[in-house]
């Protein structure tokens, strides 16, 4: 019996795909669920899986070829003709273990890298040919354009094979490394183990630290050689630089003399350091952003007084009873979703010659992580609670930090925040987040002298600056927005009674 192979659906207003490329051929064998071939639209790339087990029969559209939602791609021939082709796969991964004597040959593949994501690149390898390893133990990171994934070792044996090294770019289904796991196993370490004695001992600590220590020495503004590490050959755990940290500092060394003035050529002057495939990702869709979009921005100030009276009041008890910290980012989400629907344009989206109106408002919150800006989105943000805005913006931004965001997590935004007062910012113009048409740009809360009722207080103001795509908002509906935000903030109690 023949099975279609059909386009997918491709997401909102998107009609039609191009064929990018067959992973199989005619005759060869297919799993359920294996990737077929890959579609690029204007907006993502898509994957499409195979429906059934079987084998491949006729391509109906080439690489190259445009094709529209639902459209057939190729067959699939199911049933007892399909059977040999896949059964001849075993022989072929028991080949390496029978040369290597009792062990068993395990494949370490590419993990799930999320919707879209095609392909990563090797960042780093924590372990190397001949290290005995245990399931479930981090053989190696990768990086896509939005986050980090580790790859854990399906068996324990013998890293035997690395296939992907450093720095390598890999597609979705690709093989990183072999195992040897079973009996046979046990033999390989010892043998190794005098050499990778003597080659710690004679190259010193070079080793990967642990992600988690990483980021974690970068959060603390600590180098690799503050920290002793205890994980095996010397490696930087987490807990290392918590130790680290809470540990007291030494006195400072006596100042050593002036360092010479290097020569103007000397190629020590300067570093060179390959981008991440984020940090590539994050230029290039900032410059689209700016290249694409009619980019105005317009300012106001918010008396934060009644905000922060209001959350000093009840912060204990709102902990107490929700379990989480009461923040100024629910207020903001909140006064924005106020605004949104008295002006409903900054929450649209332009779609070729249409204009999209969102009748809900999926908020993005910039998050900074120690590998780049994210923007995790939390869906209908306009119908939750302050708890559980907190919640969620809790949630995410520790997800973030740990780099275990899906890409489904960072798609679907209508609107974004971002604070730049976490790091002292006075002022600024956020860049738009496409294909949104706003952004509010939140900044450091500082007393001022303000003229209020003929006297001048001191009051606590936050400059405010929402970026907006001037070709779907107007002036007015900007300045409104903002002055909207700004009446919400300054009087709280106009978003209880919807004013």
């Amino acid at each position: 019996m023949s099975i279609e192979v059909r386009v997918p659906t491709l997401g909102e207003s998107v009609t039609e795909a191009t064929v990018a490329t067959w992973f199989k051929k005619p005759g060869d064998a297919v799993a359920v669920d294996e990737m077929l071939c890959e579609l690029e639209t204007d907006k993502v790339t898509v994957e499409v899986p195979s429906p059934a087990a079987g084998t491949m029969g006729e391509i109906v559209a080439a690489e190259g070829e445009t094709v529209g939602v639902d459209a057939l791609l190729a067959t699939i021939g199911e049933g007892e003709g399909a059977a040999p082709a896949p059964a001849a796969k075993p022989k072929a991964d028991a080949a390496p273990a029978a040369s290597g004597g009792e062990g068993q040959a395990v494949d370490v593949m590419v993990p799930s890298l999320g919707e879209s994501v095609t392909e990563a690149t090797v960042s780093s390898w924590f372990k190397q040919v001949g290290d005995t390893v245990a399931q479930d133990e981090m053989l190696c990171e990768l990086e896509t354009d939005k986050v980090s994934v580790e790859v854990p070792a399906p068996a324990a044996g013998v890293l035997t094979e690395i296939l992907a090294a450093e720095g390598t770019t890999v597609d979705a289904s690709a093989k990183l490394a072999v195992l040897s796991s079973g009996a046979g196993a046990a033999a390989a370490p010892a043998a190794s183990a005098p050499a990778a004695a003597s080659s710690a001992a004679t190259a010193g600590k070079d080793v990967e630290d642990a992600p988690s220590a990483k980021k974690a020495m970068a959060e603390a503004g600590l180098k690799p050689g503050d920290v002793q590490g205890t994980g095996r050959d010397g490696r930087v755990m987490k807990h290392d630089v918590a130790a680290a940290v809470a540990a007291p500092k030494a006195a400072p060394a006596p100042a050593a003399a002036p360092a010479a003035p290097r020569a103007a050529g000397d190629p020590a002057r300067e570093e060179r350091v390959k981008m991440t495939r984020l940090r590539q990702t994050i230029a290039r869709r900032l410059k689209d952003s700016q290249n694409t979009a009619a980019m105005l921005t317009t300012y106001n100030e918010v008396d934060m007084t009644e905000v922060m009276a209001l959350r000093n009041e009840y912060k204990a008890e709102f902990e107490k009873k929700h379990g989480v910290r009461l923040g100024f980012m629910s207020f903001f989400t909140k006064a924005c979703c106020h605004a949104l629907k008295e002006v409903p344009e900054v929450n649209a989206e332009i779609d070729g010659t249409d204009i999209v109106y969102k009748n809900y408002v999926n908020m993005g919150v910039a998050a900074g992580t120690p590998t780049g800006l994210v923007v995790p989105v939390i869906n209908d943000a306009d119908a939750m609670s302050f708890a559980t805005i907190e919640k969620a913006i809790a949630e995410k931004g520790r997800r973030a930090r740990d780099g275990k965001l899906s890409m489904d997590e960072m798609q679907g935004g209508t609107f974004t925040i971002s604070n730049g007062g976490v790091y002292g910012s006075l002022m600024s113009s956020p860049i738009l987040n496409p294909p949104q048409s706003g952004i509010l740009g939140m900044h450091k809360i500082q007393d001022r002298p303000m003229a209020i009722n003929g006297e001048v207080v001191i009051r606590p103001m936050m400059y405010l600056a929402l970026s907006y795509d001037h070709r779907i908002v107007d002036g007015k509906g900007a300045v409104t927005f903002l002055v909207r935000v700004k009446e919400a903030l300054e009087d709280p109690r106009r978003l209880l009674m919807d004013l």
